[in-house]
């Protein structure tokens, strides 16, 4: 059985993309900082708890990686907050930059040989904001952009190789990367993706014929929506 590994997989996309694997019979190793009840009950999903927005928990688990088989990492930790940019704390700008790109580089340098051996993948959930310039999302947009030309990049150094990378960049998912913002998606079912869309898409790439990638994949609702969170 092939090993995957997603972050992020507690909730969301990360969870979605977790499930999709299970059922497409995969081994599923999910790195979160808490681990779902749903996904814990699957006989083939092993849970590693670890925050990567911490560095040390980070570095400490790529070493623990550095010890699997593994076929497919999915990036699909992330964090947002949308402020003007003089508003928003020291301390949020360095998570959104080490959770949304250095965690994502450091986990990938830790695997890529064991990626690159298996003929695997390399799926980064990135966002809609890598691909344009949004006001109150310089910081987060930065770090997506920088995950998208890290992904770039890396397509182009190991092409000499059989191993496929993709940057997945969806529209406004709904999920609970919200919760804590003050939008939210629209509540029509055509201006808002679901985390299923994305999953659709993962699974679409790992059928494909190998010889074939998809670099970028972007997925869009088919009307643009949004939602205001009233004032508490």
């Amino acid at each position: 059985m092939k090993t995957a590994v997603v972050t992020g997989a507690s909730s969301g996309i990360g969870k979605e993309v977790a499930l999709r694997l299970l059922k497409m019979g995969f081994e599923v190793l999910g790195i979160s900082r808490t681990t779902d009840k749903t996904l814990a009950k699957e006989p083939h999903f092993r849970a590693i708890n670890s925050d990567l927005s911490d560095e040390k928990e980070t570095l400490y688990l790529c070493e623990t990686l550095k010890k699997e088989r593994i076929y497919i990492l999915v990036n699909a930790a992330g964090f947002g907050k949308f402020e003007p940019h003089e508003e928003l704390s020291a301390k949020s700008i360095t998570t959104m930059t080490f959770l949304n790109l250095s965690a994502p580089m450091l986990l990938t340098n830790a695997t890529l040989r064991a990626l690159k051996e298996s003929e695997g993948y390399l799926i980064n959930i990135n966002s809609i904001e890598a691909l344009r310039a949004s006001k109150f999302a310089g910081v987060y947009s930065a770090s997506k952009a920088g995950l998208k030309a890290f992904g770039d990049a890396l397509f182009e150094e190991s092409r000499k190789s059989r191993l496929s990378i993709t940057n997945i960049n969806p529209d406004m998912t709904e999920s609970n990367f919200y919760e804590e913002l003050r939008f939210d998606v629209s509540e029509k079912e055509d201006e808002k993706l679901l985390t299923s869309d994305i999953a659709d898409a993962v699974e679409h790439i790992l059928t494909m014929r190998k010889g074939a990638v998809v670099s970028e994949y972007t997925l869009r609702s088919l009307k643009f929506g949004i939602r205001k969170k009233s004032k508490k």
